[in-house]
């Protein structure tokens, strides 16, 4: 048996469960493996996974028995040379969503959303602070994909909203949504509205709107397409930021390394046929460490989103530089190093993996970032630096090539093209790519 299929097995038998073990042919092996890693969070917090999969720590643990099998250090890289690093995917590609053509969730997402800490607490903290500027039972709410539990909506109903109508676009969470608002009690002020949003006529214009679809990158769940859908059609004031929730969301991006990305390399594993599906990370998740200060790289406002300043940032390339901070890389080595430990490497060879991912690059990575209101805001990494927290978002990485660029010791400047085409309907997916070089010396 070769190395290939004998690591494929015990790898697969450590990290699913009879039930989800599947064949795995050569060109499958790493994809796979990394939609097991990639779907999974942290042990002590909730999993947006179905419950055969288990934590990637844990899988770490089994793979880094076999690390001495595959493990092989990045190329040393000569000075004054640059690297050619890209990727390109879809707002579907790492996602188990229902579509090939727009995001959608499974349940244990949606539970994962409403049990985040960080995002449930602070939206009902905006809905009160809208619904306090007018009187009691005298606004009109919007909720925009209101989810299987209406749970925002219910939030304006209780919090005094005199009329909510509740749109969701899939037939069966729809269901589940009438069917709990019947049960809570407020079939007399909630209304749901079955169907794409763009699709949808309201019987009459609401006050503010609540829309919470934002994406990991921001604009991947059709945030873009729906809203100025809705700005034209369905409040009475779209212009004032107050009568959005959020008024706005964002993405930042900066350059990372990735353990499990030194971990495996070629001829046993091939990052590339991935094929530009990106691994996305639980924030919290220590594998992954930025190596430069984020930049913001999208910016929706929804009240203005109709403008043509909007519009121009929209769909248009941006050109990135980063410099890669030798003092961050030096903070990392001893998370990272922890990581592998906990993974069962020798202290030798986790002293050694961590200094070599801490001084690799594996791609650029993006989050967002959303404001609720005037001083409420939700971060989904550190603000402004991209700390690691806890959150329901993930951090998306694109690997960029096939090894990472290792031999990093700070002062590289990172050049990326970064060209995002968000389309204006909703049944279509965004288009994400990057294409640059990592300069040394030059």
């Amino acid at each position: 048996m070769s190395n290939q299929w004998l690591l494929s097995l015990v790898l697969f038998a450590g990290i699913c469960s009879v039930q989800s073990f599947v064949s795995l042919s050569k060109t499958q092996t790493l994809g796979n493996l990394h939609l097991c890693f990639a779907r999974t969070q942290s042990e002590d917090e909730t999993s947006l996974v179905p419950p055969v999969m288990i934590s990637r720590r844990d899988a770490l643990i089994t793979a880094a028995g076999l690390a001495a099998l595959v493990a092989s250090a990045p190329a040393a890289i000569a000075a004054d040379t640059s690297v050619p690093i890209k990727a390109s995917w879809s707002s579907v590609d790492g996602l188990n969503s229902n579509s090939d053509d727009f995001v959608s969730f499974d349940m244990s997402a949606y539970k994962a959303m409403e049990q985040d800490p960080t995002r449930t607490p602070l939206f009902r903290k905006a809905i009160e602070q809208r619904l306090a500027a007018a009187p009691s039972e005298s606004l009109v709410a919007l909720d925009l994909g209101t989810g299987p539990v209406a749970l925002f909506a219910i939030i304006a109903a209780e919090l005094g909203a005199k009329q909510v109508y509740a749109i969701e676009a899939n037939p069966a969470v729809a269901a589940s949504a009438r069917d709990v608002i019947r049960k809570a009690g407020w079939t007399d002020v909630i209304t749901v509205l079955e169907g794409f949003s763009t699709d949808i006529t309201l019987p009459e214009k609401a006050d503010f709107c609540i829309a919470e679809i934002c994406g990991s990158v921001a604009t991947e769940e059709g945030a873009y397409a729906t809203i100025r859908d809705a700005h034209t059609r369905f409040l009475k004031e779209p212009e004032n930021a107050a009568n959005w929730i959020p008024s706005r969301i964002q993405t930042y991006a900066a350059p990372a390394s990735y353990g499990l990305h030194n971990l495996f390399g070629p001829p046993e594993f091939d990052w590339m046929k991935l094929n530009g599906e990106p691994v996305r990370f639980n924030c919290r998740d220590p594998g992954l460490q930025l190596l430069a200060d984020p930049v913001l790289v999208e910016d929706l406002s929804f009240c203005s989103i109709l403008s043509k300043a909007q519009d121009d940032l929209m769909n248009k390339q941006q050109d990135l530089a980063f410099i890669i901070d030798a003092k961050r890389m030096e903070q990392n080595q001893p998370l990272l190093y922890d990581e592998f430990r906990r993974g069962n490497s020798s202290p030798a060879e986790s002293e050694r993996l961590a200094s070599e991912t801490a001084h690799s690059l594996s791609g650029i990575a993006l989050w967002p970032r959303l404001f609720l209101g005037d001083d409420i805001m939700i971060d989904s990494r550190g603000y402004p630096s991209g700390t690691p927290q806890r959150s329901h978002w993930q951090t998306v990485l694109p690997i960029m090539s096939g090894r990472p660029v290792g031999g990093l010791i700070g002062g590289e400047k990172v050049v990326v093209a970064l060209n995002f085409d968000v389309p204006k309907s909703v049944t279509k997916s965004s288009k994400y790519s990057m294409d640059g070089r990592v300069e040394f010396g030059l």
